[in-house]
C-alpha cells in the first residue's frame, strides 16, 4: 500500500521546510509529506550544529526565512533575547539586526516559523507530516510521482521535490573515494576532539569556511597545538563586516555581462570605495542581487573560466567568515600555532597506529612530500556533483535517466520553474528541484534568501 499526498518533498532541511512553509501559507486544501531522516525538521546539514560557536556567516538583517519581509530574523531574535533566551548574545556589542546568531538557534527559529505556518494550514484543512526515513529510489508516471524510502514504505504524490539541500564533503560518502573521510575527524565534532592530545597537531584539507568551523571545534575541544591547513591556493575567508549602502552598479548599466567585465567594473568600484574611506566589501555586496541573472546568461566558456580562475577568490571575499570565528583564527595564526599553505592533497600514506600521514604537493613545487599528523579533518566543503555522491537516491535517478548533471556538473539541470530536466533535456511535469541541487543553474543557490525566495516562487508554481 503506498501512503498517498499532493506534495512530497525529498529532505527536511531549509530547502524542504520552507518550501512547506509557503505552500501552508497559500489558499486550499492540500496533503504534504516530508521525507527526512533525521529527527528535526527545519536543520538539515547548515543547522543541526550544537555548539554555540558554530555561527551564521552572515548577520540577522541578512537571514530572513521570509522574503516578504527582510527583518523577520532580526525581529524573531529580538523577542527571542528579550524573554531571556541567548545570554551569550549580549557579548557582541551590537544592534540584534547585527549579530551572528548560532546556527543551531537560527534552526529553532525556522522549526517556529514551521510550527506558526502549521496553524495557518489548518485552518484551511492543509497537514505537513514527517517520515523520517531517506528516500532511496524515484519513479513517475504520468499522473504520479512514486518514492520507494529505506524501510521498504512507498509513497505516492501528484508532485514531488528535491530540496535535498547540501552534501558536506567531510560527511557524503563517495563514489570513488580516497578514503579520507574514513580516516578524518568531523568538522563539527567536538566530543570526538576531545578525545586528542590537546598539544597533538592536526592536519586539515582546504581552508574555507567549514575550515573555520573546525578550527572553532578544535578550540572548543581545548585543542593547544599546531594546526597546519593544506589549500590549493591558500585563502583564507575574509571577515565579514557592515559597510555602508554602495550604489548599484549592476542594476544601472546592463551591458555589464561576461564575468570578465564584471571583475573590471567590480574592481574600478572597490578602488573608489576605498578612495573615499569606504569598506571594498561595501561595493562587491551589491553584486548579490544579480547573480542568478549574470550566470544564467553567460556562455558555458565564461563559466568554465570564472570557476577555474576566478572561483576561489569569489569564495574567499564573498563567503566570509562571521567576526568571532575571523578573530579566532586571526590570533591563531598570530600565534603562530595556525599555518595555512598552498598544497593540493594528493593522498593518504600508510603510517603508525594514532597518526595519519598525507601526501601533498605544495604550489610551485614539482615534487610531492608526506606530512604528519596525530589527526586529520576534511574541510573541503561541499560536493556539488552528483555523479560523485555515493547516496541511493541521486545514484537512481542519474542510472534512470530521470536527471542530468548541471552546468559544469554542478547540481542537476532544471528549468527556470525549477522543473527538472532528464538525460535528453526534456522538462519534467511532476519532479521538481530547489535549493542546492540548482547550483548550477543560479550560482548561488545555498543563501537562506536564495532559498526562501526559491520556496515561495516554487509554492505558487506546485499549486496552480
Amino acid at each position: 500500500m503506498s501512503l498517498r499526498a499532493d506534495i512530497l518533498i525529498i529532505g527536511g532541511g531549509l530547502s524542504g521546510t520552507m518550501l512547506a512553509v509557503q505552500l501552508l501559507r497559500l489558499p486550499g486544501q492540500r496533503k504534504i509529506l516530508i521525507i527526512e531522516p533525521r529527527a528535526e525538521l527545519g536543520r538539515g546539514e547548515a543547522y543541526s550544529a550544537v555548539e554555540l560557536g558554530h555561527t551564521l556567516n552572515g548577520n540577522a538583517a541578512r537571514m530572513s526565512v521570509d522574503p516578504d519581509n527582510p527583518n523577520d530574523l532580526t525581529q524573531w531574535l529580538t523577542e527571542h533575547i528579550t524573554a531571556g533566551g541567548w545570554p551569550e548574545s549580549a557579548e557582541q556589542d551590537v544592534p540584534v539586526s547585527e549579530l551572528f546568531p548560532p546556527r543551531g538557534l537560527f534552526g529553532i527559529y525556522v522549526q517556529q516559523r514551521l510550527a506558526e505556518a502549521r496553524s495557518v494550514g489548518a485552518q484551511q484543512g492543509s497537514t505537513v507530516e514527517h517520515i523520517r526515513a531517506e528516500v532511496v529510489d524515484l519513479q513517475t508516471d504520468t499522473d504520479s510521482v512514486q518514492l520507494t524510502l529505506s524501510d521498504g514504505q512507498h509513497l505516492r504524490g501528484a508532485y514531488a521535490v528535491l530540496a535535498t539541500g547540501m552534501f558536506p564533503a567531510a560527511r557524503t560518502p563517495q563514489k570513488q573515494s580516497s578514503g579520507v573521510n574514513a580516516a578524518a575527524l568531523d568538522p563539527w565534532d567536538v566530543t570526538a576532539m576531545r578525545e586528542l592530545d590537546p598539544q597533538s597537531t592536526v592536519l586539515i584539507i582546504g581552508s574555507g569556511l567549514t575550515m573555520v568551523d573546525a578550527v572553532v571545534s578544535l578550540e572548543q575541544a581545548g585543542h593547544q597545538g599546531p594546526i597546519e591547513v593544506f589549500s590549493r591556493h591558500g585563502l583564507l575567508p575574509h571577515v565579514r563586516r557592515q559597510p555602508p549602502v554602495w550604489v548599484d552598479f549592476l542594476a544601472e548599466d546592463h551591458n555589464i555581462r561576461s564575468p570578465r567585465q564584471l571583475l573590471r567594473e567590480l574592481r574600478r568600484h572597490c578602488r573608489d570605495a576605498i578612495a573615499q574611506g569606504i569598506d571594498w566589501q561595501a561595493p562587491l555586496d551589491t553584486v548579490r542581487a544579480h547573480i542568478g541573472r549574470l550566470w544564467s546568461q553567460a556562455t558555458d566558456v565564461q563559466r568554465r573560466q570564472f570557476v577555474r580562475h576566478v572561483r576561489p577568490w569569489w569564495e574567499s571575499h564573498h563567503h566570509r567568515s562571521p567576526p568571532l570565528s575571523a578573530q579566532l583564527v586571526e590570533r591563531l595564526h598570530d600565534e603562530g600555532r595556525l599555518r595555512i599553505q598552498a598544497a593540493s592533497f594528493k593522498g593518504l600514506e600508510p603510517c603508525a597506529e594514532g597518526e595519519v600521514s598525507i601526501r601533498i604537493r605544495r604550489r610551485g613545487e614539482a615534487e610531492t612530500c608526506v606530512v604528519h599528523g596525530a589527526a586529520l579533518i576534511n574541510s573541503s566543503g561541499i560536493e556539488y556533483d552528483w555523479r560523485r555522491v555515493a547516496r541511493p537516491l541521486p545514484q537512481q535517478l542519474l542510472a534512470r535517466g530521470l536527471v542530468r548533471p548541471g552546468p559544469l556538473a554542478l547540481g542537476i539541470a532544471a528549468a527556470i520553474d525549477g522543473a527538472v530536466l532528464d538525460e535528453h533535456g526534456q522538462a519534467a511535469n511532476r519532479l521538481f528541484a530547489m535549493g542546492p541541487p540548482l547550483r548550477g543553474m543560479w550560482w548561488e543557490s545555498t543563501a537562506v534568501t536564495d532559498v526562501a525566495l526559491q520556496a515561495k516562487a516554487l509554492a505558487v508554481r506546485l499549486v496552480v
